[in-house]
């Protein structure tokens, strides 16, 4: 399917200047990287979000592959109903017969496109963003607050900071700085690399400069490690930690390349050994 809406089909193993927790699939003309995500400790059975690879980190496409496959197929009948060979369909296959059939958002006679796919498809960040963007566009802030703050229910993205980081703006928009400035916060405590941009925008709406930056570079280091030990946290625990921490550090400016043998470590020190593997894969 990506390689019939025009993408470059790639190998997994194209992970150079990546960060290192996603699988590639395509690349679009713009040089976008579509991937899936592998969590490092995801639960037994909890199926790869389909990514946007971005310098500081990830941007959410969808929660699974079928929830992207569905999205792309109503996208594609919405905007060429007439005009369409169906190419995408029968790229799709039985596997796209099963998740939509061509002609059902016309059928539905639900006024746009973005409310069809959070009626029938799923919730996806970038449609309720814009949800949100037409209410400030109306002059309903109201609506705005309320679907922002819905976009932040923990059960929706959970792990992702992009939700809290969005919130913040709106909060900041409508000059509730204070809340703004909480929302900021507990947007930095998800990995930094979910906030769907760069750390330095959510850190000035948190109102720090680079104490948490300092922080986590104190706990990355022997002395922290040996501060941890005597605290009596698990050594397979500390590891993880720096692991996310050192992910943390390199989203800031993007330089992946340079902790992934740390970072490998960690998890072959945490008893992941398959999970280290995978983070130092490449062609």
């Amino acid at each position: 399917m990506l390689q019939t809406r025009g993408e470059t089909i790639i190998s997994p193993g194209s992970k150079q200047g990546l960060i290192p927790l996603v699988i590639p699939l395509s690349e679009n003309l713009s040089g976008s990287v579509t991937a899936l995500l592998r969590w490092p400790t995801a639960p037994p059975g909890m199926e790869m979000p389909v990514v946007d690879v971005r310098k500081h980190g990830v941007w959410l496409l969808a929660k699974n592959v079928d929830q992207y496959m569905h999205r792309i197929l109503v996208e594609e009948d919405a905007s060429n109903f007439n005009e369409s060979d169906g190419e995408l369909f029968h790229a799709a296959s039985d596997v796209g017969e099963k998740l939509y059939r061509r002609g059902d958002f016309a059928e539905s006679q639900i006024a746009n496109l973005d409310g069809y796919l959070l009626k029938e498809v799923g919730l996806f960040p970038d449609v309720l963003e814009r949800k949100v963007a037409r209410h400030f566009e109306q002059g309903d802030h109201v609506s705005a607050m309320v679907t922002g703050e819905f976009y932040t229910k923990k059960d929706l993205f959970p792990g992702f900071g992009r939700p809290f980081v969005f919130y913040a703006e709106i909060l900041k928009k409508v000059g509730r700085t204070s809340e703004a400035k909480d929302a900021a916060r507990v947007a930095l405590k998800s990995p930094w690399w979910t906030l769907g941009c760069a750390y330095q925008e959510v850190a000035g709406i948190a109102q720090w400069e680079d104490e948490q930056i300092e922080y986590i570079k104190e706990r990355v280091s022997e002395e922290g490690r040996q501060e941890d030990l005597k605290k009596g946290k698990a050594a397979a625990q500390i590891a993880l930690d720096e692991a996310a921490f050192l992910l943390d550090l390199a989203s800031i400016k993007g330089t992946w390349d340079n902790v992934l043998e740390r970072i490998a470590e960690c998890y072959r020190e945490a008893g992941f050994d398959e999970i280290a593997r995978f983070i130092l894969y490449k062609d």
